[in-house]
């Protein structure tokens, strides 16, 4: 039979959820819940699905798991609802904007022993995997430095950017999770500097698009990240581990990889130009994760925790700005 599902949002990432919860052989996308009528209807159309509203969902009885991919501001709600009702839940990062209430939803998601995944998809892209086993393997030695590129074509609209919780808690946040996947390490402290470059609505929008951020663990361990608003040249996303015995890095990545040598030069096509593309097999395969491990009963990562510390290096970063110093983490956990 399979884990069976209830989507609740059937937006842009809904709908890349329901593709790889349908390709799934272990799992059957059973429902269907939006706030626009249409959206659900189309989505369940195209899967064979039934339209049903977030409370059918909640006291269903043929729904074993939820993948959540509603506004940010409904995630803890929603969370906590179906960890009541038994279910299984994977979520879209982040929990919540505020660690105050997120550290309140994963109190009730440990008291009903509910699973919960949150959605750092980028663990789960084939590339950085590969340069995370070349650490466990040991073939780079002690990792010393991480750098972390993380550049978009374009920013989103400002209307989403003043809901979004701003560029550290929106976007950073994956370089944060990342960080701490090849770090190995907990980050004890983050110097953060940034600027509006790219657009004067930003800055009224109370956010940044430009971002250079120094993670340090307490041995010692770095990590570099650099963000953009704007990378006319595609969607840049790559990262380097330089270890002890050597280096492992994982390269941008294109639609079609080719390289074409004339007397003008040596050729290759352009990078993706959106996450949708770029991170397609990593979407896939973070699903796949989440329902073996709601199969087997085994332990499901990135957990909750995982959002909660990534979240607070966001925190973190936003005090380094305000402040023009280094912040100890524990600052914002603590505080």
């Amino acid at each position: 039979m399979g884990v069976r599902f209830g989507l609740l949002g059937a937006g842009r990432i809904g709908r890349v959820h329901a593709k790889a919860i349908s390709a799934d052989s272990q799992a059957r996308l059973v429902a269907v819940a939006d706030a626009l009528p249409d959206a659900a209807r189309d989505v369940a159309a195209q899967y064979g699905s039934e339209v049903r509203t977030i409370e059918a969902i909640e006291a269903a009885g043929d729904i074993d798991a939820v993948v959540i991919c509603t506004p940010t501001n409904t995630h803890a709600d929603l969370i906590e609802r179906f960890a009541k009702a038994g279910k299984a839940i994977f979520c879209e990062k982040p929990v919540d904007l505020s660690l105050a209430r997120v550290r309140d939803c994963l109190k009730v998601v440990e008291a009903t022993g509910a699973r919960l995944m949150v959605g750092f998809n980028r663990r789960f892209d084939p590339h950085f995997r590969a340069v995370r086993a070349a650490i466990d393997e040991g073939r780079i030695g002690t990792v010393e430095m991480v750098t972390i590129t993380s550049r978009d074509p374009g920013a989103p609209p400002v209307s989403y950017i003043q809901n979004s919780g701003g560029i550290f808690r929106d976007m950073t946040i994956h370089d944060f999770d990342m960080a701490r996947f090849l770090l190995g390490e907990e980050v004890e402290t983050v110097q953060a500097a940034a600027a509006v470059l790219t657009d004067p609505g930003i800055a009224t929008a109370g956010d940044y698009d430009s971002v250079s951020l120094i993670l340090r663990t307490a041995s010692g361990r770095q990590c570099l990240i650099s963000n953009s608003r704007r990378a006319t040249y595609g969607y840049d996303q790559r990262i380097e581990v330089h270890g002890s015995l050597g280096m492992a890095s994982a390269e941008n990545q294109r639609p079609v990889s080719i390289e074409v040598a004339s007397v003008t030069g040596y050729n290759r096509p352009p990078l993706h130009d959106f996450f949708m593309t770029r991170y397609t097999d990593a979407y896939a395969a973070e699903i796949a994760a989440f329902i073996a491990g709601v199969t087997a009963g085994a332990t499901i990562s990135p957990s909750g925790e995982d959002g909660l510390k990534a979240l607070a290096l966001a925190d973190a970063a936003l005090k380094s700005v305000a402040e023009g110093r280094a912040v100890r983490v524990s600052e914002v956990l603590n505080g």
